[in-house]
């Protein structure tokens, strides 16, 4: 069961537009993957709906009352004389227009020979090449949002990330298997939001696939493991 949720902050400016790409496609996979956070983004939807239709029917009614000296009576008489008939006639009328088809892509990507359908929300766009660091593979998302960067993140099973925090963001969306950390443990559609306040060190047992996106580096806290700080902005 889902735990872990973007907080209606995030869903209200994923509702507005006012997110980067790569937040927007993170929380457009969590809905798909969470009837919760669907439901809450539809009423979100709805309300904006509501609001500019409102504002639009207002902007539209004093046009009208600007505009109403001028009506031609001659129109109106050619408006009483259609029967109700030809009213309905005129407003079902089709063109017959066939319906076009959406194209189901399934676009897939593979991992250490596992393979992963990608979300709807992805399938469009570029990815770079997978690079590896041991037990870690990550291919890039080419959003090209300067300082943010997106990734498909695969940790192969009995890996792990060392502890570290961040010097900017982070958000995990798992998309298959499970890890833990020492928050918890976590399954397919979680949605974690971390920043420099948190510290923790991501395992697997049987393998994961995560959306990531951070804007800054990893900063390694513990031991040796600080000798990796000057490739931190490789892992994520």
């Amino acid at each position: 069961m889902i735990k872990h949720h973007p907080k209606f902050e995030l869903l209200k400016s994923f509702v507005d537009g006012d997110l980067p790409a790569s937040l927007a496609a993170g929380i457009a996979i969590h809905a798909d993957m969470c009837p919760l956070c669907q439901e809450k983004i539809s009423q979100l939807t709805e309300h904006v709906a509501e609001n500019s239709f409102e504002h639009s029917l207002l902007d539209s009614l004093a046009i009208d009352e600007g505009n109403s000296e001028g009506i031609n009576e001659d129109n109106s008489s050619e408006i009483a004389e259609l029967s109700f008939d030809e009213m309905i006639a005129q407003i079902t009328t089709s063109n017959d227009v066939e319906p076009v088809k959406a194209a189901h892509d399934d676009r897939v990507i593979a991992f250490k020979g596992t393979t992963y359908t990608l979300p709807n929300a992805i399938r469009n766009m570029a990815l770079g090449k997978t690079a590896q660091i041991g037990k870690l593979s990550r291919a890039r998302v080419q959003l090209n949002e300067g300082e943010i960067h997106t990734s498909l993140l695969h940790i192969a099973p009995g890996g792990s990330i060392p502890e570290h925090t961040h010097k900017g963001f982070e958000l995990t969306l798992l998309l298959a298997g499970t890890f833990a950390d020492e928050q918890g443990d976590y399954v397919p559609g979680d949605f974690i939001m971390l920043d420099s306040r948190h510290q923790h060190q991501p395992a697997t047992e049987h393998g994961c696939l995560c959306y990531t996106v951070v804007n800054d580096a990893l900063h390694f806290t513990q031991g040796i493991n600080k000798l990796l700080n000057p490739i931190g902005t490789f892992i994520y």
